[in-house]
C-alpha cells in the first residue's frame, strides 16, 4: 500500500500558470481522507507560498525542503537540518563577489541575498516573500543550504567548478524558465535523505512511499521509493527511473498520480 506521497513543487505541483490546479487539491483531499500522508519534497525553502502549499496538503505532517537539507514539522517546530560549515559559507560569499553571480543563503525559515539583479528580485516573487537586500557581511545563523541563480548558459560552467565539501543539485522551474537553480548542500544530503527522514517519522518502509517529480534533483528520491512517478514534462533522468509516467504538469499529471495512489490503496 501507498501510505506516504512525496510531492515536488516546480514542474510537479505547479506549472507555467504558477497555480495549483483545483483537481490536484481535490485529489489530495481524497488521499488524506483515505489515510495517506502527503509531504512536500522540494528544493524550495519552508516559508512563503511553499509553506502554504505544505500546510494545505498536510497541516500536521512532516515536509522536506531545500533538497533534503531542511525537514520540518510546523506544528511542533521540530526539524532535521544539516548545516554548511562557516568556512564553506565564507568561501561561497567570496566566490559570488568575485564572479558577480547571484548567491542566496538559507536557514530553515529565512534567507539572505545581497544581489540587486532582476533574477534575484524575480525569485523573491516566486517564493512569495518580500525582496530585501541583506548584507552577507553580517553575522549569519547556521546556513542549511546555499543556491546559485544562473542563466541556463552559465549552469554547465558552475557545475564543473570545484565546490569542496558541497553537494551540487541543479534544477529548473517553469515559472522562471530562463533560470538554472543550483542548490549547494552539505555532503550526503539530497532529496533521497529527505524522503528517508520523512518515512522514518511515520514508521514506514520505502516500499510504502510514492515520490512524484520531474527533475534531475528528484532522482535520488525516485531511486529509493517503491512507487517512483515522473511527470510527463520530466527530464530524461527522472523518466528513466519512473515506474509510472503521468501527464504534463499543465495537464493535471499530479492529480493522476494521486488518483493512482488511491486506486492502489483501495485494492483488496
Amino acid at each position: 500500500m501507498i501510505r506516504l506521497i512525496c510531492v515536488d513543487v516546480d514542474g510537479t505541483l505547479i506549472g507555467t500558470s504558477r497555480d495549483v490546479q483545483p483537481a490536484v487539491w481535490r485529489a489530495a483531499e481524497r488521499a488524506r481522507a483515505a489515510g495517506i500522508r502527503i509531504a512536500i519534497c522540494s528544493g524550495r525553502p519552508a516559508f512563503g507560498i511553499t509553506r502554504e502549499y505544505a500546510v494545505r496538503l498536510d497541516s500536521d505532517g512532516w515536509h522536506s525542503f531545500q533538497n533534503g537539507a531542511s525537514v520540518v514539522h510546523f506544528s511542533s517546530r521540530r526539524s532535521h537540518s544539516a548545516s554548511l560549515t562557516s568556512e564553506t559559507v565564507a568561501w561561497l560569499i567570496r566566490h559570488a563577489r568575485t564572479t558577480g553571480r547571484d548567491l542566496e543563503l538559507y536557514t530553515d525559515d529565512d534567507y539572505w541575498v545581497e544581489s540587486t539583479s532582476a533574477r534575484a528580485r524575480a525569485h523573491a516573487e516566486v517564493l512569495g516573500v518580500p525582496y530585501v537586500v541583506r548584507s552577507l557581511d553580517l553575522p549569519l545563523p547556521p546556513i542549511v543550504r546555499a543556491q546559485w541563480l544562473l542563466s541556463l548558459d552559465e549552469a554547465p560552467s558552475i557545475l564543473s567548478d570545484a565546490h569542496p565539501g558541497i553537494v551540487l543539485s541543479p534544477s529548473t522551474s517553469p515559472v522562471m524558465p530562463d533560470t538554472a537553480f543550483v542548490s549547494l548542500m552539505p555532503l550526503g544530503v539530497d532529496k533521497g535523505t529527505g524522503v528517508i527522514a520523512l518515512a522514518a517519522e511515520y514508521g514506514l518502509s520505502m516500499e510504502e512511499v510514492m515520490f512524484v517529480g520531474d527533475g534531475l534533483n528528484d532522482a535520488p528520491a525516485l531511486r529509493l521509493v517503491g512507487y517512483p512517478v515522473a511527470m510527463g514534462n520530466a527530464e530524461p533522468e527522472a523518466l528513466a527511473l519512473a515506474r509510472r509516467v503521468v501527464d504534463h504538469v499543465d495537464e493535471g499529471g499530479l492529480a493522476q498520480a494521486l488518483e493512482f495512489a488511491l486506486h492502489v490503496q483501495s485494492r483488496p
